[in-house]
């Protein structure tokens, strides 16, 4: 496919040359001098995008064993009994995260039951105490 010299450009050429202007600031603006280096020599918002894409969450395959490596955290999470709230919250909460940015949701409801499950024994009175005042 030969691309159209200026002169031949229609209005709708004209719009999409502008959007793509536009997506493609958007794009660099927001990244720092090392990322800039990573996308300087693509041309178009498209490209700059899938290669930030590909620098931040990885290929495919990289993406998925990374979901499937925090899948594997969320199951095992457990709280210590040298741990407080705040340490088992703040890791918790970095899981999540985390598979938050890959694509992968976890509903508030199961997230809840989760902590209400770690919990040690030492918890349980307080556990039911919440548990059956609101349904889950």
């Amino acid at each position: 496919m030969v691309p159209k010299i200026r002169k031949e450009y229609n209005d709708a050429d004209r719009k999409a040359v502008v959007k793509n202007f536009h997506a493609k600031r958007i794009l660099v603006c927001g990244i720092g001098p090392d990322e800039y280096n990573r996308i300087s020599a693509c041309q178009s918002a498209k490209e700059i995008w899938e290669a930030l894409q590909t620098a931040h969450e990885g290929a495919t395959q990289v993406k998925q064993s990374k979901i499937d490596m925090l899948s594997t955290k969320y199951e095992l999470f457990r709280m210590k009994d040298d741990e407080s709230i705040q340490d088992i919250q703040t890791l918790f909460t970095s899981i999540i995260n985390e598979l938050h940015s890959l694509g992968k949701i976890v509903p508030r409801n199961k997230l809840v039951r989760k902590v209400l499950s770690v919990l040690p024994s030492s918890w349980e009175s307080k556990v039911n105490a919440i548990t059956e005042a609101k349904d889950l």
